[in-house]
């Protein structure tokens, strides 16, 4: 099959079943695994070149709505007739589902099934250590600085910091995507910040902004120099790469406990 990816989340999962060779152009944003960076880039992903795409001739499109603004690139794939399946979790269950569901599209039933039967049990996994921690600390989620945005109950962050042995502050709010304020943040006073600032790479992130804000150096996580600076790649995008994510802040926390 001759397969476009025009989300990073959609082509990680294609690498997950190992079919990466399938793939024939991708969105500006996909970078993993390394070998999808050779491919022809069809755009930004809010704004996907609907005519190259064409030009591909794919048997199948896997879209995506995680982003507000992405329903303009579904016109344009129903505009022009070309075959797709739309990918949009929030959950890990979600991810599991849609990891079979993409294994049936590209003729790999099986091991859809397979590879999400995988991917539940590595959750499981540590979802059993999680159970044999007696303290659980509190983690901020940062998705962007100014408005604050943070993931909500509804979003896999909450449950990523579960299964790390640890609680999303705003984990009380049911959205998935949750604008706040400093002033809120500052009042449940998490013992751990985690940037993730959404495409910004962890580099260009300076945790001393966030020591500079009002009142914020009174924070738990502030006065223990609890600040981590995370691969936005491995927490923002709802791929299974979010278990390379989930090893990495159990390692993290395991040290600091």
């Amino acid at each position: 099959m001759r397969i476009v990816s025009i989300c990073p989340s959609n082509t990680e999962i294609v690498a997950y079943l190992e079919q990466t060779e399938l793939l024939i152009g991708v969105d500006n944003y996909s970078d993993f695994p390394e070998e999808v960076k050779k491919l022809p880039k069809l755009g930004p992903d809010l704004s996907i070149d609907i005519e190259r795409i064409v030009s591909l001739q794919p048997d199948l499109v896997l879209a995506s709505l995680s982003v507000p603004g992405m329903e303009k690139n579904i016109e344009g794939l129903d505009a022009h007739n070309l075959p797709y399946i739309i990918l949009n979790p929030n959950s890990l269950e979600e991810i599991a589902e849609d990891i079979a569901r993409v294994g049936e599209a590209i003729g790999e039933k099986k091991l859809g099934i397979e590879k999400s039967e995988e991917f539940r049990c590595a959750i499981e996994m540590y979802r059993e250590k999680a159970l044999d921690k007696e303290e659980r600390p509190s983690l901020y989620w940062e998705w962007w600085p100014k408005p604050i945005f943070t993931p909500g109950r509804a979003n896999w962050l909450s449950e990523i910091s579960e299964l790390a042995g640890a609680y999303n502050i705003f984990q009380t709010e049911k959205e998935a995507n949750v604008k706040t304020d400093w002033d809120e943040v500052k009042k449940r006073n998490p013992e751990h910040i985690c940037m993730v600032w959404v495409g910004v790479k962890e580099e260009k992130m300076n945790p001393e902004l966030i020591k500079k804000r009002p009142g914020w150096s009174d924070m738990t996580a502030v006065k223990n120099e609890h600040i981590h600076v995370l691969e936005e790649s491995l927490y923002c995008r709802p791929s299974p790469r979010l278990l390379e994510g989930l090893s990495k802040l159990t390692e993290i926390l395991d040290e600091l406990q």
